[in-house]
């Protein structure tokens, strides 16, 4: 099923003056889902999602935090935080007059989906969390990040050089997961070395006792074999959130590379949380595991 695809911006004030932010809209309707990418990463990472969820008659947002994608970049490390980012989807949802909306995210697009959460309880409809980062990533995180933040400030040549040499590289000619590493690879130096610092030196998640106060459905998914978001804390936050199930990916590649089973489990959880009636058009679906106002197009 085609669905209608808009591009369009807003404006915030993060700390640093006016920031931009662009986010892209698949499908209409009030029954609104937002996605959030991974650190470093793009929206455009959740194009495939987007689209499946928006063909199963949901309204799709997909948002590029400040410091990534196509939003402004700003290079002063107290404007990113897990909470600054958290304002900006409730920023989001103003502008859209969007009065509440399924949240959720890969990664730091899980955490900041647990902070929307815990900031304005009234915009949350649920919870989408991929790979939450949590207690049992604190280590693997700064040992993945920690270099990066090292090389983007004392060593800017590393990160600038890289962007010269990715960013021309035409993303239609190329897979689409090889543009998004392009396009994970497309940084700053100064704004990512401000971002990884802001990160860092802020609270990653709602602590444990604000979690375990979250009461919206939830959906929680989590890979195996994967250092940086283990299960653990995925499962974890399974059992604390009050209304969540938990799915368990077959590997940390399937959402990406195999994404039909773990679509069609985002679509009827979605589904079941805006009690909505799936399209007759749509093809039988998949058999599930780990069961435990209208608005027009927006012009960009």
């Amino acid at each position: 099923m085609l669905v209608s695809e808009r591009i369009g911006q807003f404006f915030v004030n993060a700390g640093s003056g006016r920031d931009r932010l662009e986010y892209t809209e698949y499908g209409a309707g009030n029954h609104w889902v937002v996605l959030l990418h991974s650190q470093l990463m793009t929206r455009r990472m959740h194009q495939p999602l987007a689209r499946s969820l928006a063909a199963e008659g949901l309204h799709v947002v997909t948002l590029d935090l400040l410091g990534h994608g196509r939003s402004d970049r700003p290079s002063d490390p107290l404007v990113y935080s897990t909470t600054a980012f958290a304002e900006q989807v409730v920023a989001l949802l103003d502008h859209l007059d969007a009065s509440e909306a399924i949240v959720g995210g890969t990664s730091l697009g899980a955490n900041v989906s647990l902070e929307v959460a815990d900031l304005a309880p009234e915009r949350v409809r649920g919870i989408l969390a991929e790979m939450p980062v949590l207690d049992n990533a604190v280590e693997a995180g700064i040992l993945a990040f920690g270099p990066l933040m090292f090389a983007a400030r004392f060593l800017p040549f590393t990160v600038d050089g890289v962007r010269a040499l990715t960013r021309p590289v035409p993303r239609g000619i190329v897979p689409f997961w090889a543009g998004i590493a392009l396009d994970t690879l497309d940084q700053r130096s100064e704004a990512v070395a401000a971002m990884v610092h802001g990160i860092f030196f802020g609270r990653i998640a709602p602590p444990t006792r604000r979690r375990r106060e979250i009461s919206v459905p939830a959906l929680v998914v989590g890979h195996p074999s994967d250092p940086i978001h283990p299960a653990a804390d995925a499962a974890m936050l399974a059992g604390e959130l009050p209304n969540a199930r938990f799915v368990r990916a077959r590997t940390i590649l399937e959402w990406r590379f195999w994404p039909e089973r773990l679509n069609h489990e985002a679509a009827e959880w979605a589904q079941e949380v805006w009690e909505i009636t799936p399209p007759t058009s749509l093809s039988p679906p998949l058999r599930s595991s780990d069961k435990t106002s209208r608005r027009g197009p927006r012009k960009a």
